[in-house]
């Protein structure tokens, strides 16, 4: 429970990037609170990588969602940034998620925004779904997306396949410092 807060100043220090792009009010959103962390935590549900020094860097949260892994939320600290930190937590979950064999990752992430569906998509394998492709469960995550105002902006549902016959590729260091959260 002591490194929930350092968890909520990596979400903090990430979100600061949307101020320099015209998304003031996702800057300013407020992390999950300590008991929401904590609920993830307890559930197995939470990752932290950490560097050299012990000190967490980035972390990943997960729910399940329609059979599948939701990434709930992914942050990197600006200072750990562009060095493939989030796509081995997002590896890491990939490998789990392969081996327990659920067979996708899902995620919301805005589409005209460099470091999410961009990235996504040419770096960690996800693809944005169709309308069409959208589970009940996505369709509920983008309602409550709405209702807090995310849709101001365009944001879309991406999918990575996991299972068998998809691309597994973990990346270096994927396996370090998780599963402390």
């Amino acid at each position: 429970m002591e490194e929930l807060p350092v968890l909520q100043d990596i979400e903090r220090a990430a979100g600061l990037c949307f101020r320099d792009i015209g998304m003031d009010e996702v800057a300013d959103d407020e992390p999950l609170s300590l008991a929401e962390l904590s609920r993830y935590q307890r559930a197995g549900r939470a990752w932290v990588a950490v560097d050299d020094d012990d000190r967490a860097m980035a972390y990943l949260i997960t729910d399940p969602v329609d059979g599948n892994i939701h990434i709930e939320q992914v942050s990197v600290h600006p200072d750990s940034a562009r060095r493939g930190v989030g796509r081995s937590l997002i590896d890491h979950i990939a490998a789990r998620a392969a081996a327990d064999g659920v067979p996708a990752l899902t995620l919301t992430t805005f589409v005209d925004v460099a470091w999410n569906a961009p990235y996504y998509a040419a770096r960690c394998g996800f693809r944005t779904l169709t309308e069409a492709e959208l589970t009940p469960g996505l369709r509920e995550i983008r309602r409550s997306e709405a209702g807090h105002g995310l849709d101001r902006w365009p944001r879309v549902c991406m999918r990575r396949d996991v299972g068998p016959g998809a691309d597994r590729d973990v990346g270096p260091g994927a396996d370090r410092g998780h599963g402390r959260a």
